[in-house]
């Protein structure tokens, strides 16, 4: 064979092998992920946080993928997810009970992500009568206590606060759960999962029709735990007061002393799209981190002038101090503490009926995670 025709030869099967290359690049598509992908829409849900700035507005992608926000009350995300209907691929759930859901109903339809786009402090959710002596925690013991709902991350938080600090546990307490939430309805609708009651505790339910500031300022109950602010707290009545004068520093003391931030919600994925994408979670991890990150970004660079605060900059920066620069930590292990003391709290509550691990909720790929 001469060399002219081995010059052909070798030519076409480089060719052959070029084109087989780019054929089969173009069906992998980027990462070495199948092209079909690369058109996938994730609808998500949850509250437009600035945190979730980048999400909501589409400027932080999710591997380029094209992302679908739908702005949802957490009571309506969480019916959304725990009745069935999985109407969102990635959503915004409230961690206690989609804990619940797991734990007592075998809840398996979404897996979590160690992203938690609301927490807070729970020393300023009291609220008391301020004709009742009630001036410490101490002085709950015995007390009537009203809450629109028992089983919620907020409530849960609550008790297991006063039980650790303060020496007041459940059982020291008459409950009445009111049958109308006082506060804003943004939250939407009330799940089961936040309505489940133990039954070792002192618990009636209201009369019909009557919410929470209703029955604090009749005189039926002689406190409140509310996650928002009661109506009557909102309008300023002078028979609604919180129990603790000053929660700030009182809640800057219990971050200083104990390390932990409560978490409220939590970012779930949906379990079947998790099976057919595996990366998934670490790809929605790193958009939800990366659009907290450039917030933060903008809140150090011009922060003070988009604030309607006079004093923001130098809140930013006692913030800082105390809870350092990356104060809203998500990943696993800069929030185990909280995490598993909010397991231990539900458990000992009564509320769920086995004593939860992390590393059963959230999804294998995300334990090791780190911003």
């Amino acid at each position: 064979m001469n060399k002219k025709i081995i010059t052909i030869y070798l030519t076409v099967a480089i060719t052959f092998i070029v084109l087989g290359c780019s054929n089969e690049t173009a069906q992998q598509g980027d990462n070495g992920r199948p092209a079909e992908i690369e058109q996938l829409v994730l609808k998500v849900a949850g509250y437009d946080l600035d945190r979730l700035k980048g999400i909501f507005t589409g400027k932080t992608t999710i591997d380029n993928f094209k992302l679908e926000f739908h702005k949802i009350g957490i009571g309506d995300a969480n019916t959304a997810a725990f009745s069935g209907a999985g109407t969102y691929d990635v959503t915004e759930i409230g961690l206690h009970p989609y804990m619940l859901a797991y734990a007592n109903e075998n809840f398996r339809d979404y897996t979590l992500i160690p992203v938690f786009p609301i927490r807070a402090f729970r020393h300023k959710s009291i609220y008391v009568r301020s004709d009742k002596g009630i001036l410490s925690p101490s002085d709950l013991k015995g007390r009537t206590i009203g809450t629109p709902g028992f089983s919620s991350t907020s409530l849960t938080w609550i008790r297991g606060i006063l039980s650790d600090e303060y020496g007041v546990k459940p059982q020291d307490i008459n409950w009445v759960i009111s049958n109308k939430d006082s506060s804003s309805k943004e939250a939407g609708t009330i799940s089961k999962q936040e309505q489940v009651i133990p039954n070792n505790l002192n618990v009636t339910i209201g009369p019909v029709g009557k919410d929470d500031s209703e029955l604090l300022l009749s005189g039926e109950v002689d406190a409140l735990f509310h996650a928002a602010e009661p109506k009557a707290f909102i309008h300023g009545n002078p028979l609604v007061e919180r129990l603790f004068s000053d929660t700030k520093q009182t809640e800057r003391a219990y971050f200083k002393k104990t390390g932990i931030f409560p978490i409220m919600h939590a970012v779930a994925i949906k379990k079947e799209l998790v099976d057919k994408y595996p990366w998934l979670p670490k790809a929605v991890f790193s958009a939800y981190s990366t659009a907290k990150s450039e917030h933060f970004m903008e809140l150090k660079k011009v922060g003070w002038a988009y604030s309607s605060l006079p004093w923001f900059a130098q809140e930013f920066e006692e913030t800082i101090k105390l809870m350092g620069d990356n104060y809203w930590p998500y990943g696993i292990e800069e929030n185990r503490k909280t995490l598993e003391t909010l397991f231990r709290y539900s458990y000992e509550q009564g509320l769920s009926n086995k004593q939860l691990t992390i590393e059963e909720l959230f999804h294998h790929s995300t334990l090791r995670l780190t911003e």
